[in-house]
């Protein structure tokens, strides 16, 4: 007999972050976005009426902030489950979120495997069940909800490099160019366009073409993670 499919509210206040999560969640095998809103005060109205079993939740909402919703939630016994979907990188928040029981805490901008991974995690977490023979059951359990690895780079790509650029990303407010990249991180053009489309392809930046004088327009790479944007995959 198959797993029950679990059903994900997604708490957003971006409309398109919203609709893009819950694309993702329905393209994961056992999961369906029962409804995407953007609020707290809609959260609390779908949640009483329908059977929730994971919150995707935001936590700048427009009406309150998403750790005290949880935090109102395990008060009143609710038994949802929680994933913070977030641009908060403040490890105090995060200590909070594992005090509430958060399941998973995923950084924005994020690409569908991301998300993926952390889903199935959650999956097989939730799929245990009965009595534990002994404490490797109980570590067992509790691997499912641990962060992957990170996922290994392309042939040719090497951490340190990457960590560079995207340092000189993030710090360009305005963007950058291949050629402005690799003259600032000291590598070859051919080299820091291959860095900088890995960051494309991986959520963390976004590429736009720029049209000069005369020729071919040359693209801008400009750093994500400060934002709501979501990567389109």
């Amino acid at each position: 007999m198959s797993a029950p499919e679990v059903r994900v509210l997604i708490v957003e206040d971006d409309p398109v972050a919203a609709d893009a999560h819950a694309l993702y969640v329905g393209r994961v095998p056992g999961f369906t976005a029962v409804a995407a809103v953007h609020s707290l005060a809609e959260a609390t109205r779908v949640l009483e009426r329908t059977r929730v079993d994971l919150l995707l939740l935001d936590l700048t909402l427009p009406d309150g902030h998403g750790l005290r919703f949880a935090r109102g939630l395990r008060a009143a016994g609710h038994p949802v489950d929680v994933i913070v979907v977030t641009s908060a990188r403040d490890l105090a928040v995060v200590r909070e979120s594992v005090s509430l029981g958060v399941v998973q805490y995923v950084l924005k901008p994020f690409a569908f495997p991301t998300l993926r991974e952390r889903l199935l995690r959650y999956a097989e977490f939730r799929a245990t069940a009965g009595e534990a023979a002994g404490q490797d059951d109980v570590d067992r359990a509790m691997a499912a909800l641990r962060a992957p690895r990170p996922a290994e780079l392309p042939k040719g790509l090497s951490a340190p490099t990457l960590d560079r650029v995207a340092a000189l990303l993030r710090s360009a407010p305005e963007g950058l160019t291949a050629a402005g990249a690799a003259e600032a991180a000291g590598i070859s053009r051919i080299t820091a366009r291959r860095y900088l489309e890995h960051l494309v392809d991986t959520g963390r930046a976004d590429r736009t073409p720029r049209y000069g004088q005369v020729g071919r327009p040359e693209l801008h790479y400009r750093w994500l993670a400060a934002t709501g944007s979501v990567s389109k995959v």
